[in-house]
């Protein structure tokens, strides 16, 4: 254990810390009690709270997420760091560089660190600036803002429980949001500031209790989506930009659903999941990877099956979806196994996944278990900017690939249900690093839980590795007739 020197106004201290991969990771407890902070730690959980006098900062242990929450409102961001805290005897160590802006916002002090003379500069500045809206629990859609980005403009409403995702339709340069029987608080319209492609807001009554949100749009949008975070409480409203959009009318041979990506999950110095014999999670993804893509050369002769890898070698995140790009791939199939933290564990099932942010906590502790791999990556900063909310601009950006994602998803259920042996728990949503890179419809797939012994036994055995890989087979021809109707003859 090292110390760096720490400054303050009115004294100096020292302040415990450790390097992994080139990241310096500093006591939570140490810099709690430099910067006045209250602190809440459990073993059981090992989750740890910084709490200052406007936010509070919850991070859990060997996990890449943390949890800001204005203390004043109540509301939540939850944000995804590039590595995860560590846990160094009952005390959490995080990543001093990449957790600088929230501490910042939570604690009021400007934070500088000076690497090469390890040294920490804590400045009192002023009281950190409550930025998110205040929550008016009189209305059921309760505030409004709106946030330009390179590729998109996202609308944030603050919502209660009891709101129904809206209907909405775009025409004549206006997005129109249509509302039930919802309360809207009349500050949406009182205090809107124009930002991005919204350059007006109009609340309409369209009878006595239903009501339309009506956002003048400017600018080269393609469309919209909207995403429900329960977690939040809000509605996403994703305003796309053009330069995302589809061709209307591309070449035939570019669309052609010629060429299918498997991606075997981890690999080499990546083991993935142990289940509970101790078999590697890496070992059943790749022999699956293989028997499918055998089953797909075999059923499909007009179809190139091409691997990301083909033995136990590692393969970075974004190369798997380089090569899938580089290859022109029409669908891209990552192979991956689940688990719980606790072996022998009754959680067990098939799950697929779609590149969007996590709605439950359980999707959200999947994708940070299979992000973890950029740990044993030579430059784990290329993921930095995929925090939870630029998730959401990336699902902006592979909108025009996702309801043929959500159609193979929907398909490979099914057929999961009819000829697989373990159940299947639907098709859900989180943010996934190797999926982000593939410019193609997607999925995920957790094929089942290798910490469930009935499961691991299955998933490890020739003839469920083989069932399983009939099952994809069965929904990707049945996907390939669907996407040729949808595409090639339109």
């Amino acid at each position: 254990m090292y110390q760096l020197s720490v400054e303050l106004p009115d004294t100096s201290a020292r302040l415990s810390f450790v390097t992994k991969k080139g990241n310096v990771y500093v006591s939570a407890t140490e810099f709690a009690a430099l910067t006045s902070a209250g602190i809440y730690y459990t073993d059981k959980t090992q989750k740890i709270e910084l709490k200052y006098d406007y936010y509070k900062i919850k991070l859990t242990a060997k996990s890449q997420f943390i949890v800001v929450t204005d203390k004043n409102t109540g509301a939540q961001e939850v944000y995804q760091l590039p590595v995860s805290t560590l846990l160094i005897k009952s005390d959490l160590f995080f990543p001093l560089t990449y957790m600088t802006e929230y501490l910042e916002k939570a604690s009021g002090y400007t934070i500088t660190f000076l690497p090469s003379r390890r040294h920490l500069i804590l400045t009192k500045g002023q009281a950190p600036v409550n930025n998110l809206p205040a929550v008016n629990s009189l209305y059921d859609v309760q505030s409004l803002s709106i946030e330009e980005k390179a590729n998109g403009t996202l609308i944030r409403l603050k919502i209660s429980d009891k709101v129904i995702t809206p209907r909405f339709s775009i025409k004549d340069n206006k997005l129109f949001l249509f509302f039930s029987t919802e309360k809207i608080s009349p500050d949406l319209v009182n205090s809107f500031v124009p930002e991005g492609f919204i350059k007006s807001i109009k609340l309409v009554n369209i009878t006595s209790k239903s009501k339309q949100l009506e956002f003048g749009l400017t600018g080269d949008y393609s469309g919209a989506e909207i995403i429900r975070d329960p977690s939040k409480g809000e509605l996403i409203v994703t305003v796309h930009s053009k330069m995302f959009a589809s061709e209307k009318n591309p070449p035939l041979g570019k669309w052609k659903f010629d060429t299918i990506v498997i991606d075997a999950g981890h690999g080499g110095k990546d083991p993935g999941a142990i289940g509970v014999s101790g078999v590697k999670e890496k070992d059943i993804n790749l022999k699956i990877a293989l028997e499918l893509g055998k089953l797909i050369e075999k059923s499909l002769p007009g179809v190139n099956v091409v691997y990301t890898r083909k033995d136990d070698r590692f393969v970075e995140l974004y190369k798997r979806g380089k090569i899938a790009n580089e290859a022109n791939g029409k669908l891209f199939i990552s192979i991956h196994c689940n688990s719980m933290p606790r072996k022998k564990s009754s959680q067990k099932g098939f799950e697929v996944y779609l590149l969007r942010p996590g709605k439950t906590q359980d999707a959200i502790a999947i994708a940070e278990f299979e992000n973890s791999v950029i740990a044993y990556e030579d430059n784990p900063d290329r993921y930095k900017e995929l925090t939870d909310e630029n998730f959401i601009l990336v699902s902006m950006a592979h909108s025009q690939y996702m309801r043929y994602s959500e159609k193979f998803a929907d398909i490979l259920n099914d057929e999961w249900k009819r000829k697989v042996k373990i159940p299947a728990k639907g098709v859900k949503q989180a943010g996934f690093y190797v999926l982000v890179g593939a410019s193609m419809p997607s999925v995920l797939i957790e094929t089942g839980y290798i910490s469930n012994r009935n499961d691991e036994s299955y998933l490890k055995s020739s003839r469920g590795q083989k069932e399983i890989a009939e099952a994809i087979l069965s929904a990707v021809i049945k996907y390939k007739e669907y996407y040729h109707k949808e595409i090639i003859s339109n």
